[in-house]
């Protein structure tokens, strides 16, 4: 289809669980894309995972015909986009890619976080934004009161929302003449030379790496020479297609469309998420403003439990870099556990899913380490120092002040839970900004916290604090000087580098009396006394002790003089202070698991 105006580039937007993939099946199933007998539910969200959760993982592309009211057939180019805050990168390259989205909001729930943020995301990439209410067959619907909520808070006139019901089908028919009528067409360009955004790709273990791709100008044929304007490399391509939502062989990829291209790329470091792809023989001059580079906030170590298996982890941890362009990955050492990868996240959830993504599709048993953000160390000789391993931490003599990374958060919580918000943030070392009321039952609370306090059980404490009710989406803010410490853990007066952490000084004795009791559950009891310490720069802050095994010596002397009782003894407690002296204890990786385990938790 070569006429722009009757194409139509969209995102659906919404915070988790508004209804986004619930709407994007109904206008699969309106339009004909899918037949009836294929439907099913969260069509887009292919990967197990997704369908598990409930939750969209990754961006899905799907292009679809649309015959409108006014006779003339429309090509629907629909990105299905996440809607947690681990995944917003996924949301910003779609919308790169579209002129224009659908926000979707609950017309029971009314704003959240993520909405805010997504609309924001949107309007700052001009967008055209129209709101859409869902979920309007709830008992507990307030339409007019959210619409209020839309013009409040986002700017966007209240009756410009439609109200819809993805679940039923209401209203879908309306959404469907909006997309036409609202969003607009691609720009027609004066240039017609190639020009195509990589917005995300994939890798077939059959053809090699898929590049998922909008056209900006230009066309695209199977033959035709291609350079990636970013690494300068060439390519011919193989096959064009697009999404109908399963892959469709095309002749030619035309001008405003998103679809795929199939190359002769077979290594998956080879394609940049964000790269411009343009014609080799005539290529274009400048490329296409790309993505904003995305940094790991989050950083774990990721060990094969099978040391056989690290080579598979490493390819593994490639192919997934492809499809993921926030995931970072580099080789490391552990005393404790081996070799493995210093792997970096966006968040805790973002970890949670490459680990589950390792187990399942690469069938590869991990150990994660404790997950740590990174650190910037200022020295006595005026340099700086960034770290995301306490391993790496130098002399406590050579450092001048540390800082820890600051985040920006957004709560939006019901008005009779705002004290027990206000404690939390308080707990974690937060400050509140300032406080802003939605309507008489919720209000938003604008904090700022550090990103080491939100790591571990934030999210969780939110959520059961509020019975479910509040949400939150945070974005980076700034690093910040902290008093911060290097705690160590002794086992038998042997550091163990696997449990070293960079803690608060105020939160040190809580965390290393913590970890203490975790370590006395899980490591077996020796013939002798075993000490596990929890220390401070030399000073010890936390102590358990895994007693001893006691064989009873005695057993065989029936009675007789009690001194040969006392001689056995004696040289009992000799073996022991020897054994002791050079005795070793080794730590079973049931022990690594299950402290970290109770860690992350």
């Amino acid at each position: 289809m070569s006429d722009l105006s009757l194409i139509r580039n969209f995102s659906i937007i919404a915070h988790i669980d508004h209804g986004k993939s619930t709407l994007a099946d109904r206008i699969l199933q309106l339009t004909g894309a899918v037949k009836e007998r294929d439907m099913k539910e969260q069509l887009l969200d292919d990967m197990d995972l997704e369908r598990e959760r409930g939750i969209t993982i990754k961006a899905h592309p799907v292009s679809m015909n649309y015959t409108a009211k006014n006779g003339e057939t429309y090509l629907f180019n629909l990105i299905d986009t996440p809607g947690h805050v681990d995944f917003s990168y996924e949301v910003s390259r779609s919308l790169q890619a579209c002129e224009g989205a659908i926000l979707v909001v609950d017309a029971a729930q009314g704003v959240e976080a993520q909405t805010v943020s997504n609309a924001y995301l949107a309007s700052e990439l001009d967008l055209t934004i129209f709101p859409v209410l869902n979920k309007i067959e709830l008992p507990s619907a307030q339409p007019e009161e959210v619409a209020q909520q839309i013009e409040d808070l986002l700017a966007i006139e209240a009756t410009d929302c439609l109200e819809i019901s993805a679940k039923t089908g209401k209203g879908i028919a309306e959404v469907l003449e909006a997309i036409v009528e609202r969003i607009p067409p691609p720009a027609p360009v004066a240039d017609h030379t190639p020009r195509g955004l990589v917005f995300d790709s994939k890798y077939d273990a059959f053809r090699g790496v898929v590049v998922y791709l909008r056209l900006f100008s230009g066309n695209l044929r199977p033959g035709d020479k291609v350079r990636m304007m970013g690494t300068g490399r060439e390519y011919e391509i193989k096959e064009v297609g697009i999404f109908a939502p399963d892959p469709e062989k095309r002749m030619e990829l035309s001008e405003g469309t998103v679809g795929y291209v199939i190359a002769n790329i077979k290594e998956a470091s080879e394609i940049q998420i964000g790269d411009t792809i343009t014609s080799a023989r005539n290529p274009a001059e400048t490329p296409l403003p790309g993505f904003k580079e995305i940094h790991p906030m989050v950083f774990a170590g990721i060990y094969p439990i099978e040391t056989s298996d690290y080579e598979k982890l490493g390819k593994s941890l490639d192919k997934l870099r492809l499809n993921d362009a926030a995931f970072s990955y580099q080789a490391e050492s552990s005393v404790a556990l081996g070799f493995g990868f210093r792997c970096g996240f966006l968040g805790l959830l973002h970890m949670e899913i490459v680990q589950e993504r390792l187990r399942r599709e690469f069938d590869l048993d991990i150990i994660a380490s404790y997950p740590n953000v990174i650190y910037r160390i200022n020295l006595k000789d005026g340099s700086v120092l960034e770290i995301d391993n306490p391993t790496y931490m130098p002399d406590i003599m050579r450092i001048e002040s540390m800082q820890e990374p600051f985040i920006k958060a957004t709560i939006i919580t019901p008005t009779t839970c705002l004290g027990d918000m206000m404690q939390l943030v308080m707990e974690k070392r937060g400050e509140i900004v300032h406080t802003d009321s939605i309507d008489a039952q919720r209000v938003m609370l604008t904090c700022d916290l550090p990103l080491n306090e939100v790591l571990i059980d934030f999210y969780d404490r939110l959520k059961s604090l509020s019975r479910g009710y509040a949400s939150m989406d945070y974005e980076y803010a700034d690093y910040r000087e902290s008093d911060l410490v290097k705690m160590d853990i002794l086992i038998h007066s042997e550091p163990v580098d696997a449990f070293s952490a960079i803690v608060h000084r105020s939160k040190a004795i809580h965390r290393g009396r913590q970890m203490c009791e975790s370590l006395k559950d899980v490591i077996p009891r020796q013939a002798f006394s075993v000490a596990i310490q929890a220390v401070l720069g030399g000073k010890i802050i936390a102590r358990e002790t895994i007693r001893a095994y006691r064989k009873d010596v005695t057993a065989k002397c029936y009675g007789g003089d009690i001194s040969r009782k006392r001689k056995l003894l004696e040289r009992q407690k000799e073996g022991k202070k020897k054994m002791k002296s050079i005795g070793s204890v080794s730590i079973p990786q049931e022990a690594f698991i299950a402290v970290l385990k109770t860690k992350v938790e």
